[in-house]
């Protein structure tokens, strides 16, 4: 079987990544990157301008995979009740596809330099619009009975992230989906 070779920056960005997650994006050196790829510290900017861009290449990347996703569940002629079930587990299906990717996304955001960062932000927003349209939405329509929409969102998402801090797949990533979506939509009903 032939030894699939991948490419020197595919190689730094996922040990970037791996680092990130581990030692957080502050305390990772390009020295550290260019040590665990097996490459001299002056050579990694041969492949790259700076820490930074590949920061802001996993930040954008997950955000635009989360809004895909719900804008995904959002263009469907599926009920209200089932639009929420599927932005969960497709929420959850993109950090249990990634855990490193996803931990970075959202936990080493904030080191994103401007204009980039309120970019960043602005998308973040987005995206909690969209899961709350959805619960107004069956607000409206008698289906679920929330108090504070907002409020909800947040905290349903704070727990959907935390998974990237404990989850190590002994639970398969369907049941985490319907677990988590069972969950949220029982807190939901009328």
């Amino acid at each position: 079987m032939p030894v699939v070779s991948i490419p020197r920056k595919e190689q730094i960005e996922a040990v970037a990544t791996d680092l990130f997650k581990v030692k957080g994006y502050a305390a990772t050196s390009m020295r550290d990157i260019a040590s665990q790829v097996g490459i001299e510290a002056a050579s990694i900017y041969s492949h790259l301008k700076s820490k930074e861009q590949i920061l802001i290449k996993i930040c954008f990347r997950m955000g635009q995979e989360f809004m895909d996703g719900i804008k995904e569940v959002q263009g469907t002629n599926m009920s209200t009740k089932e639009k929420f079930k599927q932005a969960v587990i497709s929420h959850v299906n993109i950090i249990t596809g990634d855990i490193a990717a996803s931990a970075v996304f959202w936990n080493e955001w904030r080191h994103l330099s401007e204009p980039l960062l309120s970019d960043f932000i602005a998308m973040q927003r987005a995206y909690e619009q969209a899961f709350k349209s959805i619960i107004d939405k069956g607000v409206s329509e008698g289906v679920f009975e929330v108090h504070d929409a907002s409020f909800t969102v947040m905290a349903m998402l704070s727990s959907l992230n935390g998974i990237q801090k404990w989850h190590n797949y002994t639970l398969p990533p369907e049941e985490l989906n319907e677990a988590f979506a069972h969950i949220f939509l029982k807190g939901l009903k009328k």
